[in-house]
């Protein structure tokens, strides 16, 4: 009762009171971050290995079982460990405690995956590690068709023009495209013509990384003019790539179109996306983490709604 025989002696007071909450509130709500999809920090760290054509058993054993060690033995601060192990492919979950420095934790499984690639099989690439972010979701997705480009054609505007043209926007990120055929230049071997030759298809991939090179040759000053000499190796078309010589023996040179055939190709497709029914490419863009804006700050907010449809993944 006290308060209220307070409130009764000096109103004013209490006019004042109710008047300052109203105009800190309206201050509140003025500057207050907005984001509709919201910063969210979880401390896993993804560490992703790659060997095409590795088989399970062998994936486990020699790739996912020494890379678990590696990072157990080096890595601080570990909550608890998850692998999932597929041909050719082995990703690993690393939960931390809420505690770690991610970018320490980071910097020491790097550091470890690198240290244990000289027990795993010869030629295998240093792994992909994510840092696992709940808040990286896509705000939006691109649809690329086209009447004129095939799959190939589009999966390499998205990747290689598009994704540049987007990539200065603050706080987004852009995968590798879904869909569409990603480009290689394929070497068809005919096994019976390798065969009759006497050689294998090592000496063909030999034979190609040999005569494929480009290479620094240095200097070359004639008189008062210094010139830089140029000693490129790689074939301008893909055409003079079955020009490349594979054996030399006492009687005539084996070149690569005497047993097989180069041709302009692609990899094997892994996933398909269709709009409207037709083949296309999706460029998804996803949200990364960025410090928080005021609106005062960033003027008045905006939202706006793509008027492209959804292509189906299929």
């Amino acid at each position: 009762m006290g308060i209220v025989r307070f409130a009764l002696r000096f109103p004013y007071t209490f006019y004042v009171l109710a008047i300052l909450i109203v105009f800190l509130g309206v201050s509140a709500i003025k500057v207050m971050p907005e984001d509709i999809f919201p910063e969210i920090n979880i401390p896993v760290v993804s560490v992703i290995w790659q060997y095409t054509g590795l088989s399970v058993p062998e994936m486990e054993q020699r790739v996912t079982t020494y890379s678990q060690y590696s990072i157990s033995s080096n890595v601080t601060g570990i909550k608890n460990m998850e692998a999932q192990t597929l041909n050719g492919i082995s990703v690993q979950k690393i939960y931390f405690q809420p505690d770690v420095n991610l970018d320490l934790a980071i910097a020491q499984i790097v550091a470890a995956t690198n240290a244990i690639r000289a027990l795993m099989p010869a030629g295998i690439q240093p792994p992909i590690v994510v840092q696992y972010n709940a808040s990286s979701v896509p705000v939006l997705q691109l649809g690329l068709t086209s009447d004129r480009l095939n799959e190939q054609q589009l999966y390499d505007y998205g990747l290689y023009n598009l994704r540049q043209q987007l990539a200065p926007v603050p706080g987004v990120t852009f995968p590798t495209p879904d869909g569409g055929k990603y480009r290689q230049i394929m070497v068809d071997i005919d096994p019976l013509k390798l065969q009759a030759k006497g050689l294998t298809p090592l000496d063909v991939v030999n034979a190609v990384n040999a005569q494929n090179l480009t290479l620094p040759s240095g200097l070359a000053k004639i008189g008062d003019t210094q010139y830089t000499v140029r000693n490129n190796a790689m074939p301008t078309t893909i055409a003079d790539l079955n020009n490349i010589p594979i054996k030399y023996t006492n009687g005539p040179t084996v070149f690569l179109r005497d047993v097989g055939q180069v041709h302009d190709g692609w990899a094997v497709q892994q996933n398909i996306v269709r709009d409207d029914g037709r083949r296309a490419v999706l460029l998804s863009v996803i949200k990364t983490a960025m410090p928080r804006l005021s609106r005062s700050s960033t003027g008045s907010a905006r939202s706006w709604r793509s008027p492209a449809r959804r292509p189906r993944p299929g």
